[in-house]
């Protein structure tokens, strides 16, 4: 049973009597309903009093829309709540995680790049000052996992590092950074992801590290987190096999689950072993590693008695709360489960100071002061002077000026579009914007996917994309080459590469033997792997205009290259660091 008394909730006795008098003023569908992390699903007034009034969430999580917009909706929801929601938001990168005019400051890849940990500290400061102006008060952040695997694309921009040292040192400021604010952190995701190269969102993940090769990376990572307090976990749908073969001698394979089912994972190591006292909540559950292990009626209240505390998101509201419902009265979910996990949640809610009703939503002009504001706009400038990195420069084709390579070529590649209202990609702009400003005339390359968006489907479109021309007329007619790359995605496959606009594509890098050629990622790390032949190559690790800006000006000379390169950027491959 958890003590609230101890770290992380430290409760004063004032604190603690408004959790178990509140608790023991719940009725039996108020206290399922607190299991729940619900996604915003309308915005309306009235479906929101009486989505509350049926379920009684014991969370929200869903931070889309501008400042009035995420702000008006917070305060709805907790003015219609009997009890304080802990309101949760994804800030990986800084205040845009939950606002559309958030401030961007860098990803966690960009942090672990730079000297120091500075840039850390810096995301989780505006992160949280920002989330918490419209009424967030639990952070689903830092990132925990380790990039052990260059082909992992789930946690290539999220993971702080490439060991455990550097994330350790790297978490620990970010959290020191949220703390300013009146928000909560959540370490995730255990048991750790950044091994392998699939995503939980559509398969099983697998952790396959041996207990003692995990003991030496993820666990030293949690549980120096935890030995500081960290406030809760969110567990991946990502099994441990090693570790539940150790601590369940015999186990079948068949039965092995993700962390969200394995009761020997969170109960008998996070929780017996690692001493965490704090609340642990599930990863989205709607995600095919958990999804495709048991049927729903089984994995709803099986995540509770495994030792979760909360369930994040719903299949169907209506079903799901029915189904944990049936996991407390048939028992599945013990009254002592159930009891520690409500004591955990509103311990949560106690340290937050949400029993008093000025510490739940902020007043409307803070949001102003804050969002957006000249302060957070200066530390994404440092952040991104501090941490842009230079991967190699083989052929010394930097600095490039362009007062004597004035023309250039831009070949600008993007993730494929997924939607037939595409229009061209608004980075693309931003890029000739600034490379414009840096004094170069630029010609852009054709695009297959604009092609066709603005003429609308034809034959032709796919001769003009093969089509490179005579390759005197292009060495005459350009002084330079910048192939940019803007390539994002998840959910939809298990490893994101670079995808040229379409087969036998002029944009492949056929130029770079012709003219002098610089690559530029503008979130990815690991694009080597696909263009290996680009002797110059940056990654900037936003498609902001600051990170945009601030790449070409070091690409131009007018700066110094900070950041460092680790080694899984050139993807165990000889080739790419030629």
């Amino acid at each position: 049973m958890v003590n609230l008394k101890e770290k992380p909730f430290c409760l004063s006795d004032e604190a603690l009597n408004w959790v178990e008098e509140t608790i023991a003023s719940m009725s039996v569908d108020e206290k399922v309903g607190q299991l729940f992390v619900q996604m915003r699903k309308s915005l309306d007034e009235a479906v929101i009093k009486d989505t509350l009034n049926k379920y009684h969430q014991g969370g929200l999580r869903w931070q889309g829309g501008d400042r009035n917009q995420v702000y008006n909706q917070n305060k709805v929801y907790q003015e219609n709540s009997k009890i304080p929601l802990l309101i949760a938001a994804n800030c990986d990168n800084g205040g845009d995680g939950c606002l559309s005019e958030g401030t961007y400051v860098a990803t966690a890849a960009e942090a672990a790049a730079g000297p120091g940990v500075k840039t850390a500290y810096d995301i989780g400061y505006v992160a949280g000052r920002e989330a918490s102006s419209v009424g967030v008060n639990w952070m689903f952040n830092p990132c925990a996992d380790i990039y052990m695997n260059w082909r992992n694309t789930i946690v290539n921009t999220r993971a702080y590092g490439d060991n455990a040292d550097r994330v350790i040192e790297n978490i620990r400021e970010f959290i020191n950074g949220i703390h300013q604010s009146n928000v909560a952190c959540c370490c995730k995701h255990f048991p750790g992801d950044g091994v392998e190269e699939r995503d939980q969102h559509l398969v099983l993940g697998v952790n396959d590290l041996s207990v003692e090769e995990w003991d030496d990376s993820f666990r030293r990572v949690y549980q120096t987190m935890i030995d500081e307090g960290l406030e809760s976990i969110m567990v991946g749908h990502i099994a441990l096999p090693e570790m539940s073969r150790k601590l369940r001698p015999g186990i079948k394979d068949e039965d092995i689950m993700p962390a969200t089912l394995a009761p020997e994972l969170l109960t008998d190591l996070l929780r017996g072993e690692m001493g965490f006292n704090g609340v642990v909540i599930t990863d989205a559950s709607h995600m095919a590693g958990i999804a495709c292990m048991e049927k729903r009626e089984v994995a709803v209240p099986k995540a509770i008695a495994s030792g979760c505390d909360m369930f994040l998101f719903a299949n169907d509201a209506e079903e799901d709360f029915q189904y944990m419902k049936a996991g407390v009265e048939n028992g599945v979910i013990t009254p002592e489960r159930l009891d520690d996990a409500l004591h955990r949640i509103l311990g949560l809610k106690a340290k937050l100071g949400l029993y008093k009703k000025e510490n739940v939503t902020p007043a409307p002009e803070v949001k102003e002061q804050v969002v957006g504001c000249e302060e957070h706009l200066k530390l994404a400038e440092e952040a991104a002077d501090r941490c842009i990195t230079l991967v190699k420069d083989t052929r010394k084709n930097l600095p490039v000026n362009p007062a004597e390579q004035k023309r250039a070529r831009l070949v600008f590649i993007q993730s494929t579009p997924t939607t037939k209202g595409y229009k061209s990609d608004p980075v693309k702009q931003v890029v000739i914007e600034e490379l414009e400003r840096a004094g170069f005339d630029v010609d852009v390359a054709p695009n297959f996917h604009d092609l066709e968006a603005e003429e609308g489907p034809k034959p032709e479109h796919m001769a003009t994309m093969m089509n490179c021309g005579k390759m005197k007329d292009f060495a005459s007619r350009y002084d330079v080459v910048f192939l940019v790359l803007n390539i994002k995605g998840y959910a939809q496959e298990n490893n994101v590469r670079l995808r040229w606009s379409c087969n036998h594509s002029s944009e492949l890098p056929w130029y770079l033997t012709e003219v002098p050629t610089v690559g530029i990622s503008l979130n990815y790390t690991n694009h080597l792997i696909d263009v290996p032949q680009v002797h110059a190559f940056v990654n900037a690790y936003g498609n902001t205009r600051t990170c945009i800006r601030t790449a070409i000006e070091k690409i131009c000379g007018r700066s110094e290259f900070q950041g460092t390169a680790s080694d899984t950027v050139f993807c165990g491959k000889w080739d790419t660091r030629l």
